[in-house]
């Protein structure tokens, strides 16, 4: 049986005393030590309710909000409610997903450069994912102030952990040296400067001081969740992922392939839901962006996934290439810039890889309980060690 107070020990089973026995005593107290305080009958006060009217839920606001954090419904934002719902059907482990044939392929199929593209974009997702989570967890969740979007930003977090594990499931079963890849992002500049620009971004809004009803400081916190919601995971995000997907549409890395799709569907549905949440804002506190500073954060985004795919793909490998990489960047940065109401960043930019979206839209339904053996156990039986 479980020990609720140390999950990790075992719990000792309690001994029936015999019927007929006599309750037990209490312990006699230690010489030197005072007899335990009689109960008294001193009542405790508890604090009268401050506002004891119903929440109006037209009263809620995405941020800056007065009403009762804590009362769900009504919603003021159902459509934040059915992301929530829309998330949990996208439910998997990296354990699901057979890896198999992935360390053949490593080990076997894929040339140098492939390994190369396959381990240095593994590199850069293993930080990102952690990055993510703080961003949602620490520096956007806490603003919030209506708690339909907090519950669908608590699932993003579940999420971007989740992601993580996947990426360490897949360094785990190749084999990859782990302090090798995971220190990547510190040592290859074209790493580093991705990860910087998203911290800088992610540390502007994360003091503890912020106040979101200064107008500079409001606006700061836009353009940041923007940022993270238009560029790092609506464009970086899902285009990272291509350069696998490019191995896995020549039969290679399927395992690899297949656990990043489910990564793909949540992303896209956390870049929907940030730009929802970022046009919610920008509509009820009359935010203004400077274009120059939009255009300055398109332009940076843009020099640093160039400098990355230049040295992911310092060799093009079979069907994929720099070029398609860069061209595919610019035309989802349209899209992303469209959806947030912004002009395109890149005009004339073109779909170069018309695949990549059907990784995230193909209705891919797995039966996990035929593809994997599960021994299952009641959770009063249940080891954790």
């Amino acid at each position: 049986m479980l020990n609720w107070d140390d999950p990790l020990t075992p719990a000792k089973e309690a001994k029936p005393e015999p019927i007929g026995a006599a309750p037990a005593q209490p312990a006699p107290a230690e010489a030197g030590m005072p007899p335990p305080e009689p109960a008294t009958d001193t009542a405790i006060e508890v604090p009268a309710p401050v506002d004891l009217a119903p929440v109006n839920p037209d009263d809620k606001r995405v941020i800056n909000g007065l009403t009762d954090i804590n009362q769900l419904a009504p919603f003021k934002y159902p459509w934040a409610w059915d992301y929530f719902l829309n998330a949990n059907k996208n439910h998997w482990t990296p354990l699901d997903i057979n890896m198999a044939q992935d360390v053949q392929d490593y080990l076997h199929k894929l040339t140098l450069e492939e390994r190369h593209v396959y381990e240095n974009v593994l590199s850069y997702l293993t930080t990102s994912d952690v990055l993510a989570m703080r961003n949602i967890g620490l520096a956007v969740m806490e603003k919030m102030s209506a708690p339909e979007l907090q519950i669908y930003q608590a699932r993003q977090v579940y999420e971007e952990a989740l992601h993580t594990w996947t990426y360490q499931h897949c360094i785990e079963t190749l084999g990859l040296d782990q302090g090798e890849i995971y220190n990547r992002y510190r040592v290859v500049p074209e790493i580093n400067g991705k990860i910087q620009m998203a911290n800088r971004r992610l540390e502007s809004v994360l003091r503890a001081d912020i106040d979101l009803t200064d107008r500079d400081e409001l606006e700061n916190f836009v353009m940041a969740y923007s940022f993270f919601a238009g560029i790092f995971e609506g464009c970086w995000f899902y285009n990272g992922f291509s350069p696998i997907f490019a191995l896995q549409r020549r039969g290679l890395m399927k395992g690899t392939a297949e656990q990043l799709q489910y990564i793909m569907r949540d992303e896209v549905l956390h870049a929907s839901f940030g730009i929802r949440v970022v046009k919610q804002i920008i509509h009820e506190e009359e935010v203004s962006l400077d274009p120059k500073a939009v255009r300055q954060m398109w332009d940076e985004a843009e020099a640093c996934e160039s400098n990355y795919a230049g040295y992911i793909l310092r060799d093009p490998i079979l069907g994929y290439s720099k070029e398609d990489h860069m061209e595919q960047f610019r035309f989802v940065a349209n899209r992303r810039a469209l959806q947030l109401g912004w002009e395109e960043p890149f005009p004339g930019a073109e779909c170069a890889l018309p695949w990549l979206d059907e990784q995230a839209n193909l209705r891919k339904e797995k039966n996990f309980f035929e593809t994997r053996v599960t021994e299952y156990q009641t959770g009063g039986a249940l080891s954790w060690d």
